[in-house]
């Protein structure tokens, strides 16, 4: 078994919280590393028929951030996910294959009447230029 913990460098863009509004996550930088793994980890949901739309962001500059393109990400049809009672109590993910700096996560959307629904929005960045990552 090899060690992967020496090799990946883990970070939260939207610390776990229960999310009732729309709320940006942090940019996340990517300097030194050559991938990255977007993780969206969601509970369950409450309200009646609650829905939030999740979307993954790039930046150059950890200011000015736009939605990744579908061609930049790996394992899904497009970086913008609707959650709602359907697929929550899940974790998503993603591959970025994008030439920005920073990534981030957001909540753009809530909807439903009392809505809630605990997550976190995770970047694993791999393929580190040096090792091990303390």
């Amino acid at each position: 078994m090899r060690d992967l913990m020496s090799n990946i460098g883990p970070a939260q863009s939207l610390r776990p919280q229960v999310v009732t509004a729309a709320v940006n996550g942090s940019g996340v930088d990517l300097l030194g590393f050559g991938s990255a793994a977007l993780i969206l980890d969601a509970g369950t949901m409450t309200g009646t028929t609650p829905s939030e739309t999740i979307k993954w962001q790039e930046s150059d500059d950890n200011s000015t951030f736009t939605d990744i393109a579908s061609s930049d990400l790996v394992g899904g049809v497009s970086g913008t996910i609707a959650l709602d009672t359907t697929n929550h109590q899940s974790i998503i993910k993603r591959g970025y294959t994008g030439g920005k700096r920073y990534v981030r996560g957001i909540v753009s959307a809530v909807a439903g009447t009392s809505p809630s629904c605990p997550l976190s929005l995770q970047v694993v960045r791999g393929h580190a230029a040096f090792r091990p990552i303390p």
